[in-house]
């Protein structure tokens, strides 16, 4: 009778305070309960994307695989479709969760992903789009993926992810110059110098007073631009944090790598330069890369943007220097 007199947000709220004064002993708080009313507001919630999709009837989904932190293979499915469930008709990408792999090759993937189509209850024939990156066990011709849906849905047009080509190409042009890859470890370098103790991440804030450095990334290329962007635009100030980490450490080998960035690297005349030419190219990059990876994307802005960047190359590459 008292519980009924009482509103939900009141039961909630003094629910807590009963637990800490021990008025109670059952608090329902068990991590089983919690995992349990997290699983129930997962299914709510992919019960009604899933009910979104039914109504749109056509989809298209994006597949991508990575391992977790235990080195379980997994992937990531997404799913794209047109929400026409208020007056605002919109696309809309909704993710609907990791799958275990334990087959990474095409057949494998495709079974999973056939599988998980099943549970959804949604029709692999309704498939008009399929998306992923430049796997071979996803892109392939013949024995990937996308081949083994198309052959049972010849409407599901194969698109391979535009922001990955885009990130591959960078990568490899710039894996053919020694110098540009000198330059990111030197980057890298800087980064490692200060983040190895809070005490020379200190020295490096009481010198700066906008962005920190980052440390490089190992495959999305684009991301480099904000490594880049902290010493870009604070060289001065990250060189005299290092001259100070460099006479203040009492390691000898820190505080001789510390002094050597300061005077050799960021001294130098050629690796100046290589900061505001890497800059300009990584940020011209990561405009169209984010251009590319937005949910409203239409295909011929992104070729626009994309031709866009190749006259960006052309004339930074006669013009840039002068």
């Amino acid at each position: 009778q008292r519980i009924g007199e009482l509103s939900m947000p009141c039961i909630v709220k003094r629910h807590p305070h009963r637990i800490t004064n021990e008025e109670t002993h059952t608090h329902y708080l068990d991590f089983k309960i919690q995992n349990e009313l997290i699983h129930l507001l997962a299914s709510a919630i992919r019960y009604e994307i899933v009910k979104k999709i039914k109504s749109a009837k056509y989809f298209s989904f994006i597949l991508d695989c990575t391992p977790d932190a235990s080195y379980q293979e997994q992937m990531s499915i997404i799913i794209r479709y047109v929400d026409s469930s208020s007056s605002h008709v919109c696309i809309e990408e909704s993710f609907l969760g990791f799958l275990d792999v334990n087959d990474t090759t095409g057949q494998g993937l495709f079974e999973v992903l056939e599988n998980e189509l099943k549970l959804l209850d949604l029709d692999i024939v309704d498939v008009r789009g399929q998306g992923y990156d430049n796997g071979s066990n996803m892109k392939g011709n013949q024995q990937g993926v996308q081949r083994r849906l198309l052959n049972v849905n010849p409407r599901a047009f194969y698109s391979a992810c535009g922001c990955h080509s885009l990130n591959l190409t960078l990568c490899d042009m710039a894996k053919t110059c020694g110098k540009a890859k000198d330059f990111f470890g030197i980057i890298q370098r800087i980064y490692t110098t200060f983040a190895n103790s809070t005490k020379k991440w200190q020295i490096l804030k009481n010198n700066i007073t906008g962005l920190t450095p980052k440390s490089v990334s190992a495959t999305r290329w684009e991301s480099r631009v904000d490594s880049v962007k902290a010493i870009r635009l604070q060289s001065e100030d990250i060189r005299e944090a290092l001259l100070q980490v460099s006479e203040t450490d009492n390691d000898t080998k820190t505080s001789s790598e510390a002094k050597s960035l300061a005077n050799n690297e960021l001294g130098e005349h050629e690796i100046i330069v290589a900061i505001v030419i890497w800059y300009e190219v990584l940020y011209a990059v990561n405009l169209v890369s984010k251009h590319l990876q937005a949910k409203d994307m239409l295909i011929d802005v992104a070729i626009e943007k994309v031709q866009g960047l190749l006259s960006f190359f052309k004339g930074y590459r006669d013009t840039g220097f002068l």
